[in-house]
């Protein structure tokens, strides 16, 4: 009241006018007018009255809004108005419109509202938050998981559980996988589109490395395949803030309530496959989408089937290829690694990165966004795939790395080191094949000095281990300086009780 008191008075007295009033209180010249206003329309006048408190002041200024019992007017069916809500397009002010058409001495648009946020503050947290019907699925993993036994050793593996749910129907997915990586979690995301038989506007997931490589209240890092899964759905992946749970507060509650209906009801029962706990879950999750809200009409299935169904994207006619991205880098033998075998690339892109999509079936390669290669896909750890066409016409003309200037290189560290090399491009069906080891040989000499290296090159000769992985082998066991035992031709035989001899098997 103090306040309002020196607005009267500089108002009155000094005859300053709004703004500067706002300039000398620092409040806004709209709030000056209010007070004054209601100081006029309340026959306040100045100097005011000693015998008038700051409690009657305001009283004056400021007097309770007259309340009508609620039976002189009538009011909406609050959870119908809830439901209207979540289809797209519907305001509280179209609804009070409604209501107002219906009821034209129903109550004003301010208390409308006022009436309706007093009803929703009875809801859980959850509930309380207004989505839009197909707008968003949240996702997430129970903090919970389910025991599965190996039937044969009795091993028991803690299953996890991938929990989705829509924003607006609270219909609700869960399954069981055995790890959150990222093909569980592309491929729970798949079949989760599949139970809701259409894809929402919308993915809301938490910060899982699986998802989010780059967690990020303003430009959160999103994995590139997933990404791309989206893309193939045709949504988009907005995922929740760092330590904002109410930002996913619907698959939270998701995720209790599965983990209290579901998980807890099945804990005495024994699995011993991931399909047989899935199938238990699937009987249970039935159930609770049918189960009757406490505090709304109907159930998560008939708010799904009568609101949020007709409203998803329908499902791509071809489901989607889980497919992973890494950047790679061309080595000098054109070739680049992908999950231990490597692939080889047009010889123009040596030292260039590249991005390197892989399938169950295919590796492709792409520049800037072209496809620059493509293979089929081979679990041969350590071989390679090379392709004619992208060798160069003249290895000579193109660059220095020649077999023979690899050979002439080793050479320098001794005659045993070049008889390697030599004998490891050999091996290979296409010479630039061993690049990478002679590469990775050579280098050794930085790590061990120049004498060692020949020795160990010297035993693995000798022993038939023509590998950069013998060598380093050797080194770090010290082998190579222990003595090379040689066997020399026209040696005596040994004589010993115990060995028969060549006539024995005659």
């Amino acid at each position: 009241m103090r306040r309002i008191k020196e607005v009267l008075r500089l108002h009155h007295e000094s005859g300053l006018g709004l703004r500067q009033i706002s300039r000398a209180l620092s409040i806004s010249h709209a709030t000056v007018r209010e007070y004054l206003r209601r100081a006029e329309e309340s026959g306040i006048s100045w100097p005011l009255p000693d015998t008038l408190s700051d409690i009657q002041l305001e009283q004056h200024l400021f007097p309770p809004p007259i309340m009508m019992p609620a039976g002189d007017r009538p009011l909406p069916d609050w959870s119908k108005q809830y439901k209207e809500l979540k289809r797209n397009g519907v305001t509280l002010f179209l609804l009070w419109q409604e209501y107002k058409a219906v009821y034209p001495d129903g109550y004003q648009y301010s208390w409308f509202c006022e009436m309706y946020r007093a009803w929703s503050s009875k809801l859980d947290v959850s509930m309380r938050q207004t989505h839009k019907a197909g707008e968003k699925m949240f996702v997430d993993y129970a903090g919970q998981t389910l025991p599965i036994t190996n039937p044969k050793t009795g091993e028991i593996t803690e299953a996890q559980i991938f929990v989705a749910t829509l924003g607006a129907s609270s219909y609700t997915f869960a399954e069981a996988t055995w790890t959150q990586t990222l093909p569980d979690w592309i491929g729970s995301h798949t079949r989760a589109f599949t139970f809701f038989g259409g894809v929402t506007e919308l993915l809301v997931p938490d910060n899982l490395k699986s998802g989010i490589t780059t967690p990020c209240r303003y430009e959160p890092g999103v994995n590139r395949t997933y990404m791309e899964m989206a893309s193939h759905y045709g949504t988009v992946i907005i995922p929740a803030r760092v330590r904002k749970p109410k930002d996913k507060a619907k698959v939270e509650s998701a995720v209790q309530v599965v983990e209290r209906w579901i998980l807890a009801r099945l804990r005495n029962r024994t699995f011993f496959s991931l399909s047989e706990a899935n199938a238990a879950i699937v009987d249970l999750l039935t159930q609770y989408n049918a189960r009757p809200f406490q505090k709304l009409p109907g159930s998560r299935q008939e708010m799904f089937e009568t609101l949020e169904r007709s409203t998803l994207k329908p499902l791509p006619k071809q489901s989607y290829t889980y497919a992973e991205w890494k950047t790679v880098t061309v080595n000098i033998d054109y070739h680049v690694e992908v999950d231990g075998h490597y692939c080889s690339v047009p010889y123009q892109l040596i030292k260039r990165r590249l991005d390197a999509r892989f399938t169950a079936y295919t590796v492709e390669c792409f520049l800037k966004g072209k496809r620059v290669a493509s293979h089929r896909r081979s679990d041969r750890k350590g071989k390679h795939t090379t392709v004619t066409g992208h060798m160069p016409k003249s290895h000579q003309k193109y660059a220095e790395w020649t077999p023979e200037r690899l050979i002439k290189w080793a050479a320098g560290f001794g005659p045993n080191t070049a008889g390697l090399v030599e004998a490891i491009r050999r091996k290979k069906v296409h010479p630039q094949q061993g690049f990478r080891s002679v590469l990775g040989l050579l280098r050794l000499a930085k790590q061990y000095d120049q004498k060692r290296l020949e020795n160990a090159c010297e035993r693995a000769l000798a022993t038939g281990a023509i590998s950069y992985k013998s060598v380093a082998s050797i080194l770090k066991a010290n082998l190579d300086k222990q003595p090379l035992q040689k066997t020399f031709e026209g040696a005596d035989p040994i004589e010993h009780d115990n060995i028969r001899g060549a006539g024995y098997y005659h």
